[in-house]
C-alpha cells in the first residue's frame, strides 16, 4: 500500500480509519497532498472529489446526517478553510458531526506573505466543539523549523537524543488532540477542526507505515437521570392538566414509539409536532402555524400550558414561539443530552438526559392521569381548521400554496424529503405528510446557502430515493452543488421559482416599490434549463395545475439521469394568497 512519507499525515488517516471516519470528501489542493494521499490510497475509506469547498462541506454534512457518524473535509490552505465556515455553523447548531481537516503552513511560514496562507488556528472558535491545532513533525535529525525554541545541545550525541525526545513528544501530543477532537465528534455530535501543518516536501511516498499511533477509545457511559429529578417532575406532572410537548427537528425512529403512544392516552397532554420532528400520532398536532394562527388572546390564553416539555432541535414556527414568549407557561422543561436552549425565556429545568431515557425513567411511575379537557378541545380545534384548510384550496388560483398541496399529495411513501429553508420549509409547516417520509432541513442556522448541497450528500449514501424541494433562490446561490460526479438516478430536485425572494412578500415592509424588488425580495429572470443541461439533469418546466399534475405523474418513476422540475408560479400573488389563508381558516 502507499502511504505518505510525513509522520503526521499517516497519523491523521490512520486515527480516523480505527474511529472509523469511513467518508471523505476532499476538495483539490496541493497543501493537503499528504492527506489525499494517503486517505484515497486505503480502501476502508470512501472518497469523495468536490472542488468548491462550500459545496464540499455541505456534501459532507449530509452525509453525516443519513449516517449519524462523523463524516470528513479535507482541503488546502488558506481561504479554502473559510468556505466551510457555514456548514461548520449548521452542524454546530444542528448536532451533526462533521470532521473538518484543514492542511496549513508551518508556523515560520505564517505571516510573512505567502500565498493560501491565513491565520488558521481556533479559526471556528464560537462554533466548534474541539480545536485540534496539530504541530509539525521535525522534518529530520538535523533540519530544526525555524523559530521553534530549543535548549542549547552541547555535542551532537545530545543533539540526536533531544531531537528524538522532542520528536516523541511532538507525536504524543498530535496523538492526543486528534484523538480528543474525533471523540468530541462522536459523544457531542457536532463539528470539530484539526488543524494539519505540512512542510514541503508534500507528495513523497513510502510503502510503510513510520509511526502507530495509540487509539484512545470514547467512554460512551450515560449518567443516570437522578432520582429527585424523576420524583419533582412526577410531582408536577401529576398535577397539572395542561401540558404541551413541544418536538423539534428530530431523526427518524429516534423515540421509541412507545413512548409517544403512551403519551397519546394522556388526556391532558398536547403533543404539538413539526414537518421536521420525524414523529407522528394520530392524536397528535402537526401543521402548528394552521392551529395557532387564528386565535385570539383568550384563546392563546387557553393553550397556555401548565407545564411545557420540549425535546429535539430547533424550533421553524415563528408563531409558536411569539405565542409561549407572550404566554409563558409556569414551568419549561427540556429534554438534552448536551443544552437546552432558554428558546421561550421560562425554561427552569434541564434534564440532562436522551428522550427515550427520561421517558422510560419517568413515564412508567406516572400513578394517574389527572382530568382535564385539554387536549379533546383543542382536537375539535384541529379538525375544524383542517376542514377549512381544505374549503380554502378549493378557490385559490394557480399559486406557490396550491404547488404545495399538489407536491404533498404527489410524494411517493418511503422517501426522504429534503426542504429548502425560507418559504419551503414554512409550506411544507402547513401539511400532514405522510408518516413513511422522512424530513430533513438545516434548521441549525436556517440558512438558504447550502440546502442543495446537503440533499445530494443525502442521495448518496441513502438507499432511499431522495426528494429535494427549494426555493429559486436558494437553488440558484447553491448551483455548484451540482458540479458532482455522485449523483444518483434516483434524486430528484423541484424548484418553485416565484422570481425572487417570495418570502419577503409576505413579511412586513413596503412592497412594489424599486428598493423591494432589487435589494429585498431580487427579482430575476433566470430558469435552471441551462444548468440542467449543463450537469446533466433531465429538465422539465410547468407553470399552471394542469401541467404539474401530469408531470409529477412520471416524475419520480426511474430514469437514467437524475431529474429537476422547475415550477414557475406568479410572482405577484403568492403573499396574498398565503396571508388570506390565516384569516380564512378563523
Amino acid at each position: 500500500m502507499i502511504y505518505p512519507k510525513i509522520p503526521l499525515a499517516q497519523t491523521v488517516v490512520q486515527l480516523c480509519k480505527s474511529k472509523g471516519v469511513k467518508h471523505i470528501v476532499i476538495s483539490p489542493g496541493s497543501r493537503n497532498a499528504p492527506l489525499t494521499i494517503g486517505f484515497t490510497n486505503d480502501s476502508f475509506f470512501n472518497c469523495y472529489s468536490i472542488v468548491d469547498e462550500r459545496c464540499a462541506a455541505f456534501f459532507a454534512l449530509g452525509i453525516a446526517q443519513q449516517m449519524q457518524k462523523p463524516t470528513a473535509v479535507v482541503c488546502t490552505s488558506g481561504s479554502a478553510l473559510l468556505n466551510y465556515y457555514p456548514a461548520v455553523a449548521e452542524a454546530y447548531y444542528s448536532n451533526i458531526p462533521l470532521v473538518v481537516i484543514s492542511a496549513d503552513r508551518p508556523k515560520h511560514l505564517i505571516g510573512i506573505g505567502d500565498g493560501q496562507t491565513i491565520n488558521q488556528k481556533n479559526i471556528f472558535e464560537n462554533h466548534i466543539l474541539f480545536s485540534a491545532n496539530l504541530k509539525l513533525d521535525l522534518k529530520d535529525e538535523y533540519n530544526i523549523p525555524r523559530n521553534e525554541e530549543l535548549p542549547i545541545i552541547k555535542n551532537l550525541e545530545d543533539k540526536f537524543e533531544r531531537l528524538l525526545g522532542l520528536q516523541k513528544d511532538i507525536q504524543t501530543f498530535n496523538e492526543e488532540a486528534i484523538n480528543t477532537a474525533i471523540n468530541a465528534a462522536v459523544h457531542k455530535q457536532g463539528p470539530i477542526h484539526i488543524n494539519v501543518p505540512f512542510d514541503e516536501p508534500l507528495y513523497e511516498t513510502v510503502d510503510k507505515l513510520s509511526v502507530t499511533p495509540e487509539l484512545i477509545e470514547l467512554s460512551n457511559k450515560r449518567k443516570p437521570i437522578e432520582d429527585y429529578v424523576i420524583r419533582q417532575c412526577l410531582e408536577d406532572w401529576n398535577t397539572a392538566k395542561r401540558k404541551l410537548v413541544l418536538v423539534g427537528s428530530n431523526t427518524p425512529n429516534a423515540i421509541d414509539q412507545k413512548w409517544l403512544d403512551e403519551l397519546s392516552e394522556d388526556e391532558s397532554v398536547v403533543v404539538m409536532t413539526e414537518t421536521t420532528s420525524n414523529i407522528h400520532g394520530s392524536s397528535f398536532f402537526p401543521s402548528i402555524d394552521q392551529i395557532i394562527a387564528p386565535l385570539d388572546d383568550d384563546e392563546k390564553q387557553q393553550l397556555c400550558p401548565d407545564i411545557l416539555l420540549t425535546f429535539g432541535g430547533l424550533i421553524v414556527s415563528k408563531k409558536i414561539k411569539a405565542l409561549l414568549r407572550k404566554y409563558q407557561p409556569r414551568q419549561h422543561w427540556h429534554i438534552d443530552i448536551e443544552q437546552a436552549n432558554d428558546t421561550f425565556f421560562c425554561l427552569n429545568n434541564h434534564i440532562v438526559a436522551t428522550p427515550n431515557q427520561f421517558f422510560e425513567n419517568f413515564l412508567p411511575k406516572i400513578t394517574y392521569y389527572v382530568k382535564s379537557n385539554y387536549r379533546d378541545n383543542w382536537t375539535l380545534v384541529k379538525q375544524r381548521r383542517l376542514k377549512k384548510h381544505k374549503d380554502y384550496l378549493k378557490q385559490i388560483p394557480f399559486s406557490d400554496f396550491m404547488v404545495f398541496d399538489i407536491l404533498v399529495k404527489s410524494l411517493p411513501k418511503n422517501i426522504i424529503l429534503q426542504s429548502g429553508n425560507s418559504s419551503t420549509i414554512r409550506y411544507l409547516q402547513l401539511y400532514n405528510l405522510n408518516k413513511s417520509i422522512e424530513v430533513y432541513c438545516n434548521r441549525g442556522t436556517s440558512g438558504i446557502d447550502g440546502s442543495t448541497s446537503t440533499a445530494i450528500g443525502c442521495a448518496t449514501v441513502s438507499a432511499k430515493q431522495t426528494v429535494f424541494i427549494t426555493g429559486d433562490l436558494s437553488f440558484f446561490y447553491d448551483s455548484n452543488a451540482l458540479w458532482n460526479n455522485y449523483i444518483p438516478k434516483s434524486f430528484r430536485i423541484i424548484i418553485i421559482n416565484n422570481q425572487g425572494g417570495g418570502i419577503f412578500r409576505i413579511l412586513p415592509g413596503n412592497k412594489d416599490t424599486e428598493d423591494f424588488d432589487d435589494y429585498f425580495e431580487t427579482t430575476h429572470s433566470l430558469s435552471a434549463m441551462h444548468l440542467c443541461d449543463m450537469y446533466g439533469f433531465d429538465y422539465a418546466s410547468v407553470s399552471n395545475e394542469t401541467d404539474l399534475k401530469q408531470a409529477l405523474a412520471r416524475f419520480y418513476s426511474r430514469s437514467k439521469i437524475p431529474k429537476l422540475l422547475e415550477v414557475f408560479t406568479p410572482r405577484l400573488i403568492n403573499d396574498k394568497v398565503l396571508l388570506e389563508y390565516f384569516e380564512f381558516i378563523k
